[in-house]
């Protein structure tokens, strides 16, 4: 059975400047699959391409390699049915908040009356806390956390099949990205939209994320493992650092960042002997002894367990 996200085989290669040379490949033969639902956190140092796949996902850029399947249907160009949250806003300054919200749902449901949008609009910008009269503020009058809760109100608001998040919080101070976190986890949990999400904090992901994609450093980067985060939900940054797997979890991807990253950087996944198409990344789930690694199946331990039992 076909997963809701499926890629396959993503590469994406640069041009030489002088036409001469093989250019740069940022990353390589990136294969995974997200199911419906699933909320995904990829990370990785600066250059591994991370960005550069959202964006393919989005349909703002196009791959040199591969294919990306949503829902059935070949990702080919932007589309309403993935919404997208940058760092930098994105938002259209004349407009205030709630207009913002309101153009981008008016292009998504264009039958609805006036008083649709606008009743659909203000809901999503209450859920995030921007109503009292900061909804009809432009965003020049509003702090940088109230811009991103715009952005994220109006990517919701629009009820897109995947929401794609790149580095949402990383301008914002720690309390205001601690409350927004909050708030993303809340609405997710009431939406069940899928959510692709790239961050550089490791306790970010681990707070958010059903699984953590691990990236290795670039050029020709790869996506290495994939790391199930199995704490009950709902999580709460106060009592989620009690769980017994949780700094298991985090030691892992810290080491991971740290050393290996690096080590397997520009080298070949390990394969999994089911075939000579595009390996998927290693899963590797914890329990309170330490990392199990199983196939990308998820159907039990793999053999030989390889780079995924170096916690």
């Amino acid at each position: 059975m076909s997963s809701f996200l499926e890629v396959q085989g993503l590469s994406k290669t640069y041009p030489a400047p002088n036409r001469k040379g093989e250019g740069l490949t940022v990353f390589r033969d990136v294969t995974l699959r997200i199911e419906k639902g699933e909320f995904v956190c990829v990370i990785g140092h600066s250059g591994c391409g991370k960005s550069t796949i959202l964006n393919v996902l989005a349909g703002l850029e196009t791959a040199s390699k591969g294919v990306v399947i949503m829902d059935g249907k070949e990702v080919a160009g932007p589309s309403l049915d993935r919404g997208v949250v940058f760092q930098n806003y994105s938002l259209l300054p004349w407009l205030s908040a709630l207009s913002n919200v309101t153009f981008a749902v008016k292009a998504r449901n264009p039958k609805w009356s006036r008083e649709q949008v606008r009743e659909h609009s203000y809901t999503y910008l209450e859920m995030v806390g921007l109503t009292g009269g900061a909804e009809h503020r432009k965003p020049h009058q509003l702090s940088g956390g109230m811009r991103q809760r715009v952005s994220i109100a109006r990517a919701f608001a629009i009820q897109p099949k995947l929401l794609l998040l790149d580095e949402p919080f990383g301008a914002l101070d720690a309390l205001t990205r601690g409350s927004i976190q909050d708030e993303l986890l809340r609405i997710w949990s009431g939406t069940g939209q899928t959510v692709f999400m790239i961050t550089h904090d490791v306790d970010e992901a681990i707070l958010l994320s059903d699984r953590i994609l691990l990236m290795t450093n670039g050029p020709e980067a790869r996506v290495a493992e994939s790391v199930a985060v199995e704490i009950k939900r709902p999580r709460e940054r106060a009592s989620i650092i009690h769980d017994p797997s949780y700094y298991a979890i985090r030691n892992h991807l810290v080491e991971f960042l740290s050393k290996r990253s690096a080590e397997l950087a520009g080298k070949p996944l390990e394969s999994t002997g089911e075939g000579d198409g595009p390996v998927e990344p290693r899963v590797v789930r914890f329990h309170p002894k330490g990392p199990a690694p199983v196939s990308p199946s998820g159907a039990g331990p793999s053999e030989p367990p390889g780079l995924a039992a170096r916690a």
